[in-house]
């Protein structure tokens, strides 16, 4: 993750035997400390976002949800009137 171009800042304050492990895991991955805790925030930004806008489903509901959709549609007056209206429109 290139952070040369970059210019908004994040400052933190932790206990050092926390910043010591975040140290020791960004110089495993041979990460710097930044790139490594930029990823790390991204990473878990992308999964609370993902779980957050993610409409998940018991069977039961999943079943019921595709059974509906299966369902045929009613036909409502005004609108065939209105689509048969526009379909002779654009045959001209």
């Amino acid at each position: 993750m290139d952070t040369s171009s970059t210019s908004p800042r994040l400052a933190f304050r932790m206990k050092p035997e926390l910043k010591e492990r975040i140290e020791t895991a960004a110089q495993l991955l041979g990460l710097s400390l930044t790139d490594f805790v930029l990823a790390t925030l991204s990473e878990r930004a992308s999964e609370v976002l993902d779980r957050e806008n993610t409409l998940r489903l018991s069977n039961r509901d999943r079943k019921r949800f595709l059974a509906e959709l299966n369902r045929p549609g009613k036909v409502i007056p005004a609108l065939k009137q209105a689509m048969d209206k526009e379909r002779t429109r654009r045959r001209g």
